[in-house]
């Protein structure tokens, strides 16, 4: 089944992160209730990856502030289709950042997080269901803005909060300073 890599990393996570069970509850019902969670067409909502790129020495995050949403967010994006929701993780922080490669610092599910997406255009309102991945920088950190991004920039992981107040940017921040030797 397509959906059984995303549902062990699931298992995994919420063994980890006990604070986070309903949450990933949820999400882990979502998964097993749609077989056509990695796809865009879904309207109730779909797997999204995310990206939290780490600098080389791991003290900073590389943030986009997001054209659609208009607020600094880490890298990611759609799967569409893509049921390897790492490699959609990478491939959609490569595109967003113009890095030639980023190196995942484990295959194990960073964070996860829903959140409600405005209605726009012919588009209704719905959910991502965001997994999340760490990443590392290991070459040029010079970036590329891509036309889904106002701007993109190297944030000191401890100063965040001179970004967003937005939870699950701070809870990435605080379980990255916190626990990243076991990343």
């Amino acid at each position: 089944m397509h959906r059984n890599d995303l549902l062990s990393k699931l298992r995994n996570y919420r063994e980890r992160w006990l604070a986070e069970i309903d949450i990933t509850n949820r999400l882990t019902q979502f998964v097993e209730e749609n077989s056509d969670c990695f796809e865009r067409t879904l309207q109730i909502g779909h797997i999204t990856g995310s990206a939290w790129v780490v600098n080389k020495a791991g003290t900073h995050v590389l943030l986009t502030h997001h054209k659609k949403l208009n607020m600094w967010l880490q890298l990611g994006g759609h799967a569409d289709g893509n049921c390897d929701i790492l490699d959609a993780a990478r491939q959609e922080a490569i595109e967003e950042s113009g890095f030639q490669t980023l190196e995942a610092v484990g295959t194990d599910i960073f964070d996860i997080d829903i959140h409600l997406i405005p209605a726009r255009k012919t588009e209704p309102a719905h959910h991502h269901h965001d997994i999340r991945f760490v990443f590392q920088c290991l070459e040029d950190e010079d970036y590329i803005v891509s036309d889904e991004s106002h701007d993109l920039t190297w944030v000191e992981i401890q100063s965040l909060e001179n970004y967003t107040t937005e939870e699950s940017m701070l809870r990435m921040a605080q379980k990255w300073l916190n626990d990243r030797v076991k990343f």
